[in-house]
């Protein structure tokens, strides 16, 4: 049995210059590559404002964090920013715990 691999839905705004992306599975080191490619894939398109929509997530370890501040740190270069929408309680603790919070916007459910 292979793991559920996680599948950004993207949803796209009138100007193409946002995006909500929705991971289907846990931020672990298991998922990120899967999911670092299809960030990479929406800020290259030329995605300014990227939210991450964690509604789905129940976990998220040191790689899923990487790869937030990864994200965080490739827009804030084209001038973007990041935002992460619908945390668990645990998440966002987590998130706070690290300041994580101080970079980017991080909100809970």
């Amino acid at each position: 049995m292979t793991p559920q691999q996680p599948i950004a839905n993207e949803i796209a705004s009138r100007d193409l210059r946002a995006a909500v992306v929705q991971p289907d599975a846990d931020l672990v080191s298991a998922h990120v590559a899967v999911f670092r490619s299809r960030l990479r894939d929406v800020v290259s398109s030329g995605v300014l404002h990227l939210t991450v929509d964690l509604a789905g997530v129940r976990l998220v370890d040191s790689s899923g964090i990487g790869l937030l501040v990864a994200a965080h740190n490739s827009l804030k270069k084209s001038g973007g920013e990041l935002a992460v929408i619908h945390a668990s309680q645990d998440i966002l603790d987590l998130l706070r715990t690290m300041r994580i919070h101080q970079h980017f916007s991080v909100s809970g459910n």
